[in-house]
């Protein structure tokens, strides 16, 4: 591994460390206040601004992907070395477990004060969907499920490719990380009912291990009907097919 690609993951770690600190902070402040310190459009504002600043944080190094489905969207669509993948994608989940690891130390008292001690991943006092997207009750796994992450993160991948072509309306470099928060906003703001808008294999199943790890138990995997899974498949798949309808009805037409 060159010293090049070490530097880039240390950027995607602190980069989704940023985006999931503030992220799983955002939902701890509303579930553990019981809603009186923020609702779900703050939820919604507070990812959004945690994507912006970590965008910031790491887009100079790395790119800022903080997403295995955007690196693997850009190897499959944009030249991004296939060597560099797997790296990016641990740098990634790294940085969400760590991220959860964080806001769950800051709020530890809170915590305690809310579940008594006791982790639980569902019901009145649980808390594992502070770190972690689970479904509703009436979405079923496939295809409800599945879907869902697909359409999100493929909505999330085609503005990415419309925010970052040069030959398109795209924004100043400097105020790109912006815009692309207000996507995140946008995707919560409108599909985040059915199961909290992960689109994102690494800000689920990195803190979703945290879980698992600090006291709420494999729970965490079993729960929705085995859900876990679908936070990583979905968003795969779909970053994959966002990228590439934009480049058939945008990019391609142009050429041609």
């Amino acid at each position: 591994m060159t010293r090049e690609t070490v530097r880039e993951m240390l950027s995607e770690f602190l980069g989704t460390l940023i985006l999931i600190v503030f992220g799983t902070a955002v939902v701890a402040q509303v579930v553990l206040s019981g809603q009186a310190n923020g609702s779900y459009l703050s939820i919604n504002l507070g990812w959004g601004i945690a994507v912006t600043m970590g965008v910031y944080v790491a887009g100079g190094v790395s790119g800022a992907h903080l997403n295995p489905a955007v690196t693997v969207a850009l190897a499959v669509l944009r030249g991004f070395p296939w060597s560099k993948v797997i790296p990016y994608s641990i740098a990634q989940l790294a940085g969400a477990f760590t991220g959860a690891l964080v806001t769950f130390i800051t709020y530890r008292e809170a915590f305690d004060r809310f579940d008594s001690g006791v982790r639980q991943v569902v019901g009145a006092q649980g808390t594992a969907g502070i770190f972690a997207t689970y479904p509703q009750p009436f979405l079923s796994t496939f295809p409800g499920g599945l879907i869902d992450q697909i359409v999100g993160t493929a909505l999330l991948l085609l503005l990415i490719f419309a925010i970052s072509d040069a030959k398109n309306l795209a924004p100043e470099p400097k105020l790109a990380p912006v815009v692309v928060g207000l996507v995140v906003v946008l995707i919560g703001m409108t599909f985040g009912y059915n199961a909290g808008y992960a689109i994102n294999p690494a800000r689920d199943l990195g803190p979703r291990l945290f879980t698992a790890a600090a006291g709420w138990g494999s729970e965490v995997f079993r729960a929705g009907n085995g859900w876990w899974w679908v936070p990583i498949a979905g968003p795969l798949i779909g970053g994959v097919l966002g990228g590439l309808t934009y480049d058939l009805f945008v990019t391609n037409r142009r050429r041609s």
